[in-house]
């Protein structure tokens, strides 16, 4: 799950991370009331999309008087923003963020994530922050410092100051980023993230850090530790298609190809998808139906894969353990009476009770193309497909 900068910032005050005053607003006569409270002359108006990049895509701007800010509000307002994080989304700007304006001395980056790797907690900076750092991170990753943080022991002051003077700040600079360091890896812990992005985390005119900007990521399977959390999503900022599966607990993710994919267990799915790429296809998602999935459950499944637009072809591949392939059968055969399939289904069934599926199928009277195993569904589907 992710989360508005709005929302992130809230987080990290909560945890006494240092950030510019700020308040939301919904309408341009909102955003105006909220830069006249927050006083002085000059405000940063930030559209509050869940993707970065929004800058370039004229999603923050400087506002130097109080029309400014109301007409840069109007003008994000009605955006639909698209940037490299949207995945081809258009993500509609329905809140802006206005905040005091910061003279920045420099621009640093910060991150914590969860390390694969090495099982840990790791921490990511460089004093090359801004919006560049992909670039850095591909052309000088010498200039990107990480620290791993042991489970047990947890974040350590000295780690603090390697990062620190890595990273070139002095000696009250360094303090304060352990202070930092400190509320974003406690931050981690207590609401189970699975990311936390500061990028600026910038030094001001007086020599201070601040969280100029706030990324957060929530793991999806923690959150029923974290309600306060889970209210805080925003459905307007993710893939209808997505949304909808989750509401079926469905694992789902939108893919650019032409060949739907219907699996059961997430392994499995990964496989179907590499052996459909290995025949010369394309993938058009990744759908988990999961181990213990019902007639039901298969025909939301197929409702979902019909969604996309560039559909030509849908394989079905189910191992039936814990579900019986007559069940996946018959909400196969529901499915595409009920929805209206137009392209080509080829399906693979093995396991438990597999004869009756397959029998089902065969007498259904529909245009099912049966696969003998993996390799066979994929060909035929990507044939089907062409």
């Amino acid at each position: 799950m992710n989360f508005h900068e709005y929302q992130a910032k809230k987080l990290f005050a909560q945890y006494g991370i240092p950030v510019p005053a700020g308040t939301v607003a919904a309408t341009p006569l909102a955003a105006v009331e909220a830069a006249r409270e927050l006083g002085g002359n000059m405000w940063v108006v930030k559209a509050q999309v869940h993707a970065g990049g929004r800058g370039k895509a004229g999603g923050v701007k400087l506002a130097k008087s109080l029309e400014e800010v109301r007409v840069e509000s109007e003008r994000m307002l009605s955006m639909k923003i698209s940037t490299y994080q949207t995945g081809g989304l258009e993500l509609p700007v329905e809140s802006v963020l206005i905040a005091e304006a910061v003279d920045i001395e420099s621009e640093l980056y910060l991150s914590a994530l969860v390390d694969r790797a090495h099982r840990c907690v790791t921490f990511m900076g460089s004093a090359a922050g801004g919006v560049d750092i992909e670039q850095v991170a591909q052309t000088e990753p010498e200039k990107i410092f990480t620290v791993n943080i042991n489970n047990t022991a947890g974040l350590q002051p000295y780690q603090s100051r390697k990062m620190g003077f890595g990273m070139g700040l002095n000696g009250t600079q360094v303090r304060q980023l352990g202070k930092i360091m400190s509320g974003l890896y406690r931050l981690f812990r207590d609401k189970d993230l699975s990311l936390i992005e500061v990028n600026p985390l910038i030094i001001d005119k007086a020599g201070n850090l601040l969280a100029l900007d706030a990324k957060i990521n929530a793991d999806d399977n923690a959150l029923f530790r974290h309600p306060e959390l889970a209210s805080m999503r925003d459905e307007a900022q993710e893939d209808p298609t997505e949304v909808a599966a989750s509401k079926h607990d469905l694992n789902y993710v939108t893919l650019d190809g032409n060949i739907g994919c219907m699996v059961n267990g997430a392994g499995l799915a990964m496989a179907t998808m590499d052996v459909i790429k290995l025949n010369g296809g394309e993938p058009a998602n990744f759908l988990d139906v999961g181990g213990g999935s019902n007639a039901s459950r298969v025909k939301e499944a197929f409702k979902l894969i019909l969604s996309s637009t560039n559909l030509e072809s849908i394989l079905v591949n189910i191992f039936g353990g814990i579900v019986r392939c007559d069940e996946i059968a018959e909400g196969i055969i529901a499915a595409i009476r009920e929805v209206g399939v137009t392209v080509p289904v080829v399906v693979r069934l093995e396991g438990t009770n597999v004869e009756k599926g397959k029998t089902l199928l065969n007498e259904s009277g529909l245009a099912i193309i049966a696969a003998n195993d993996l390799n066979d569904a994929a060909q035929k589907a990507v044939a089907a497909a062409a």
